[in-house]
């Protein structure tokens, strides 16, 4: 069930084509290129409690997404040509880059031939964790309790009751937003506790959803793919100390090119947002070598973000709005013309 900001969101997107402002505004608001975010590519519907469906698209729109680029005269490009493009002192084509996070099992079985289809080289961030079978996928973790669990209880003032779907939707909400907003060690314990309390296992959802070592060398034989790392175990970078943050970030890079003798050029800092990465993360990757890391912050790319390859915004495909309407929107880039004209670069 749409959230009210989600309907919002939507309200937005359909005023936009019905005034056909995603076409008169794109010059000003589209900038050299884009990349966007994926998560989930998979076929199945979601239930009606299905609080992370906004990280999941069908196969049939991923084509519509690929198609619909071609139509509006973008270059499918790989991450590796990103800071040669922005750096050209005229602008060509505008480019596209396509990023999916994580590792899934389903990237596989129904992004790639999606993507093979259009000929379209993409990128793989890879968790070593969650290639290992370990790891903690938190968010789905919270999503499996809350879905069995008829009240969710966190401590004073953290109590919902979870029987039905709305209220299942809003227990997730308030707990995720609380948790959030601390320390992740009391993030990870607090759903470990629910997932307990649920009679799920925690730490086992990665060996299932998660494509292991032997699929990802397998994987690095097709040359439209390139590897990049998303750390060792997932965390917010921002909540650790600075040792820590470095060795997620290096330790990722060099486990990845040992298991798949692919060269790791890329970083994608988990969640991606202010609270998970900052100035101090975008240096790390800097002084570690990276020749690009990519954040959650909402935006396409201008010329000047050529001197800020290891902070650069990204558009997420959202699961939530699949429709012509959002996908027009989004590509051309008007939705977020104040923020980037405002905000500039989006590299705070």
């Amino acid at each position: 069930m749409p959230t009210p900001r989600h309907r919002l969101f939507r309200a937005g997107f359909t005023a936009l084509s019905a005034l056909g402002a995603d076409r008169w505004l794109a010059p000003l608001a589209r900038g050299r290129g884009l990349i966007l975010t994926f998560h989930h590519v998979r076929p199945e519907p979601p239930g009606p409690f299905a609080p992370n469906a906004l990280l999941t698209i069908t196969p049939d729109f991923l084509d519509r997404t690929l198609t619909q680029l071609a139509a509006r005269g973008f270059e499918l490009i790989g991450l590796d040509a990103v800071p040669q493009r922005l750096a050209e002192p005229r602008p060509g084509r505008p480019f596209a880059v396509l990023t999916f996070d994580d590792g899934y099992r389903d990237n596989l079985d129904h992004a790639r031939p999606v993507l093979a289809r259009h000929g379209a080289p993409w990128t793989l961030f890879v968790t070593s964790a969650f290639a290992d079978g370990e790891g903690r996928l938190w968010w789905v973790e919270l999503e499996r309790a809350v879905a069995r669990l008829d009240r969710i209880h966190l401590g004073p003032g953290l109590d919902w009751s979870a029987r039905t779907a709305a209220e299942k939707g809003a227990a997730f909400e308030g707990a995720y937003r609380a948790l959030r907003a601390g320390p992740e060690d009391r993030l990870l314990a607090a759903i470990a506790g629910l997932c307990r309390e649920a009679g799920l296992a925690p730490g086992t959802v990665a060996r299932d959803w998660c494509l292991d070592w032997d699929a990802l060398r397998a994987l690095a034989r097709d040359p439209a793919v390139t590897f990049g790392a998303h750390t060792l175990t997932h965390p917010m970078l921002a909540k650790h100390g600075a040792d820590f943050a470095r060795r997620e970030m290096a330790e990722s890079r060099a486990r990845i090119a040992a298991e798949t003798g692919r060269e790791v050029r890329h970083l994608s800092y988990p969640v991606g947002d202010p609270t998970s990465a900052g100035p101090r993360e975008f240096a790390i990757a800097r002084e570690l070598g990276f020749a690009t890391a990519v954040t959650t912050r909402p935006g396409h790319l201008f010329a000047a973000h050529a001197g800020h390859l290891h902070a650069l915004p990204r558009v997420s495909i959202n699961g939530v709005h699949q429709r012509q309407a959002a996908l027009a929107g989004l590509l051309s880039g008007v939705p977020f013309l104040a923020w980037n004209r405002g905000r500039r670069l989006n590299v705070a």
